[in-house]
């Protein structure tokens, strides 16, 4: 692995991860209606995390028929592990399903507003763009634009990028308050609340662990020996995780915005 790219992509991008990790946005989410707030704006980057990784795969193995074998077997082996996690996990009782299917099943539990992601998801299947898909959808800018920016690296067809989002831009960022914040609510209401806990510890334990060093080895591997490949996978992933940081304050507007109201 390259070792010396890899460290200074850490490096540069590391302010970008602290103003993540200690977002204020952690600090206004107190209750039950503060989380089905957050959970309706995030659960976009949660979709279209999936996107960019079935792009990944359709770049890096073969996905059509006939069948040929494309690229480097090592990194086909990476990517194709990392979709089987992501796709076909387990819940809490076993039973197989997406991490996104698994979030929405925390949405329906907990009694956030899944309209918007509904609505945009069903325009999408009827043929309309990202764009158009979004038009109708009653959401933050911050969350559309998020996701717009994904599919901008998607669009852009070069696999490196795709990867350098996917490795470095991805939701490892979970902070401790965080955590404490939702087990202190689940010890309040856990029927209401058991499914998102599930979901986070997963997301932490398969993740934050085994898929983070597969993803830092594809990336590696993808962006190889080219100064331009590497140059170009810390440009996108400085541009991804202030796209976080704007679907972050999205999400605290609209919390702030309510608690105002109540």
């Amino acid at each position: 692995m390259e070792q010396t790219h890899i460290q200074k992509i850490q490096d540069e991008i590391q302010d970008l991860r602290n103003q993540i990790i200690n977002h204020t946005l952690y600090s206004v989410i107190s209750d039950q209606n503060d989380l089905k707030i957050f959970m309706k704006h995030h659960v976009f980057a949660v979709w279209d995390f999936m996107s960019i990784l079935k792009s990944l795969q359709n770049n890096l193995t073969c996905t059509s028929i006939p069948w040929f074998p494309i690229g480097d077997a090592d990194t086909r082996f990476l990517i194709n592990e990392i979709v089987v996690g992501e796709e076909s996990d387990v819940d809490q009782f076993g039973k197989r399903m997406s991490h996104f299917e698994l979030y929405m099943q925390a949405m329906n539990q907990i009694g956030a507003n899944n309209e918007p992601i509904h609505h945009f998801l069903n325009q999408l299947k009827a043929g309309s763009s990202v764009d158009n898909a979004f038009s109708s959808v009653e959401i933050s800018e911050s969350a559309k634009n998020f996701v717009k920016f994904t599919f901008e690296a998607i669009a852009t067809n070069q696999a490196h990028i795709q990867a350098a989002i996917f490795t470095f831009g991805r939701e490892d960022l979970i902070p401790g308050m965080f955590m404490s914040m939702v087990n202190d609510i689940y010890q309040r209401i856990p029927e209401s609340i058991s499914i998102f806990k599930y979901y986070l510890e997963r997301h932490i334990e398969v993740d934050g662990d085994h898929h983070s060093h597969l993803a830092l080895q594809m990336t590696s591997n993808l962006c190889g020996n080219s100064d331009i490949k590497w140059s170009q996978a810390l440009e996108y992933t400085k541009r991804s995780l202030q796209m976080r940081i704007e679907l972050w304050n999205g999400a605290k507007d609209e919390i702030l915005a309510s608690k105002s109201q109540q």
